[in-house]
């Protein structure tokens, strides 16, 4: 599946992880979105549901063991090229995950994690999606205990 220039669009999900009014994010170590922040996450394997997608990538990225998957929202994220050719497009369904407070580690496509306060995040420079899904769901994130 070519995820530059591709032909249709591609199905990705994001692990959205709150504890203590903190999320946690991830520095993006590859394309798209190199060096930017976003949510762990990534693409859906063939035949995989998207709670299983989104447990396996948030243990990829954090070796956090992380359950009870919850649907937060979906966001489209196209970009285009120069020309106006669709050069990304993915669909990221967000869910709400728990786990425990344990120590994560970097590893697969992050170059940082970190917790991260609700009123610093928009002073990080995020992902076009991770910064539409956060305006458009910072208050329910606050006012809700997700972890």
């Amino acid at each position: 599946m070519r995820r530059l220039y591709p032909d249709q669009p591609i199905v990705g999900v994001g692990a959205v992880i709150v504890f203590e009014g903190r999320i946690l994010l991830e520095k993006r170590k590859n394309e798209p979105g190199k060096g930017k922040w976003s949510v762990p996450g990534g693409i859906v394997d063939l035949g995989e549901s998207l709670e299983d997608a989104v447990i396996r990538e948030t243990r990829e990225e954090t070796c956090l063991e992380v359950e009870n998957p919850r649907l937060l929202d979906v966001v489209d994220d196209v970009e285009l090229d120069d020309k106006g050719k669709v050069k990304y497009h993915f669909v990221i369904v967000d869910y709400a995950l728990q786990t425990e407070r344990g120590t994560f580690r970097v590893a697969s496509d992050a170059d940082e994690l970190r917790w991260v306060p609700f009123g610093e995040v928009e002073k990080f420079e995020l992902t076009h999606s991770f910064r539409v899904f956060f305006r458009r769901n910072r208050q329910a994130l606050e006012d809700s205990n997700y972890c």
